[in-house]
């Protein structure tokens, strides 16, 4: 227990900056923008942390890490015991440190918050996790002897990827089905280099890979095998964490114009497929000189900022509501906006336009106002009459939300799914409609976080274990 002067004094420190490239110098290259914490910054920065007696971060985090026991090992300069401590109920904890919504979640219940800023939990969580893999101490947890059972996991993903390593680590063989041609899903094709080296997910996935996971890539679930043949043939379990990759679009003329991408499209070529390195890689991607990325989450401001590196003249956000309800995380928003990037509030478009060559030249927009609020909690945006203007443009990027791969439906009639084409689960235990068959993340949820994901695989994997163990459903 910490003595009451003592946690006087550690509220009194100040949040520790972390140091980060130059806005003008980053948009430049695609190295990871912030440098991460020296030991003494992160030991400073952990003795912000009191101990508290009912740590309500606990409850904030979706995984369940216990965040004050690793805060205290690197308190005490146990770096690699923290990241370890991180381990054991995050398999992803350097991925977590980088791309996690903290200020949603962990962060946003810490006690020091409520007459500060929080502890920064997961900036620390970024620093173990480096720590321990920058020094090599990486070790492989025991594995149990083998279960006799077997479970398909399909989509390597965030959910996909904790499944698996939970259900390893209870003893089961494990194999997972990705439809790319590497692991790691919206880690790999979807978040930027600046905001998550790819080395990091590729060290994160070796990692599952020593733990005895098996990764077979290139293997389209639905195509290669259905769901109950993998059931029939080989497999006691399956676990579907396919993700939410299907693209929305506007239905407004012009959407077929060359240089209009979905952002996934335009983020799977730049980060998966290495556009941003060609000719060195074969894989061309338009990058204009005015680009337009409509949208305002963080897959916008990720499209928006990775445009922004390849050298165009202007980069312009076009959100239809106020920036105090531009979903992206702040951070996110902040880092645009030291780059350059234009916000363009309160409007729409209505239409793509181009030459004889249909390629796009210009977006059709009108201006928006706020009115009452809508089912979502934010102020409903309604046409101004009259407002249309036209802006310049030669590459669009649609960054509106994402649906579920209907493949899965199609193939597996039987597992029951929403209006929106997503799986419905019990929210509980992750189980589908067929007896089984288990799903969490993005296929149930729409567009969610990494750490959402997580939290879905990890409830989902003990309860599969639960069903191997006793056979009932």
């Amino acid at each position: 227990m910490i003595d009451p002067k003592e946690i006087r004094e550690r509220m009194k420190i100040p949040k520790q900056p972390m140091g980060e490239q130059e806005p003008m110098e980053r948009i430049k290259n695609f190295y990871e923008v912030p440098h991460g914490y020296t030991e003494e910054q992160a030991i400073e920065e952990a003795r912000r942390c009191i101990q508290c007696k009912n740590p309500l971060c606990v409850d904030g985090c979706p995984v369940g890490i216990d965040i004050p026991y690793f805060i205290r090992l690197i308190e005490e300069g146990k770096f690699i015991e923290a990241a370890r401590k991180l381990k054991e109920t995050n398999g992803l904890p350097a991925v977590c440190g980088r791309v996690c919504p903290q200020e949603d979640q962990c962060e946003r219940v810490c006690i020091i918050g409520k007459k500060g800023e929080p502890v920064a939990i997961g900036r620390l969580e970024k620093f173990a996790a480096d720590y321990e893999r920058e020094h090599g101490e990486v070790t492989i947890p025991n594995i149990p002897k083998w279960t006799g059972k077997k479970v398909a996991v399909v989509g390597g993903g965030p959910a996909g990827l904790t499944a698996a390593g939970d259900l390893v680590k209870m003893g089961h063989r494990v194999t997972v089905f990705e439809a790319l041609h590497t692991p790691g899903g919206v880690l790999m094709y979807g978040i930027p280099e600046f905001r998550l080296p790819k080395k990091i997910v590729e060290s994160e996935v070796d990692y599952l890979r020593k733990m005895g996971v098996d990764i077979q890539c290139n293997s389209v679930v639905g195509k290669l095998d259905t769901i109950d043949e993998l059931l029939s043939e080989d497999y006691d379990a399956v676990f579907v964490g396919s993700g939410a990759g299907l693209p929305y679009f506007m239905n407004i003329p012009g959407e077929n114009l060359v240089g209009v991408y979905s952002a996934n499209e335009f983020l799977t070529r730049v980060n998966l497929m290495k556009a941003f390195q060609f000719p060195e890689y074969d894989t061309p991607v338009l990058k204009g000189k005015r680009v337009a990325v409509i949208g305002g989450g963080n897959t916008a401001m990720d499209a928006a900022r990775t445009a922004l590196r390849l050298c165009p003249e202007e980069v312009s956000i076009i959100y239809r509501r106020s920036r105090e309800e531009l979903p992206a995380r702040e951070e996110e928003i902040h880092h645009g906006e030291e780059e350059g990037l234009v916000f363009r509030l309160l409007h729409n478009p209505i239409k793509f336009t181009g030459n004889d060559d249909g390629r796009l030249t210009a977006i059709e927009c009108v201006k928006m106002e706020l009115g009452e609020p809508d089912d979502s909690g934010r102020r409903r945006p309604i046409v101004i009459e009259g407002s249309e203007f036209t802006l310049d443009c030669d590459v669009a990027i649609l960054s509106i939300g994402n649906g579920a791969n209907p493949l899965i439906q199609q193939t597996s009639p039987d597992i029951k799914t929403n209006k929106w084409g997503n799986i419905t689960i019990d929210q509980d235990t992750g189980r589908t409609s067929k007896k089984g068959v288990f799903a969490g993340g993005d296929i149930v949820r729409g567009g969610s976080t990494v750490i959402l994901a997580m939290g879905d695989a990890r409830r989902a994997a003990n309860s599969i274990d639960e069903y191997l163990k006793t056979g009932q459903w």
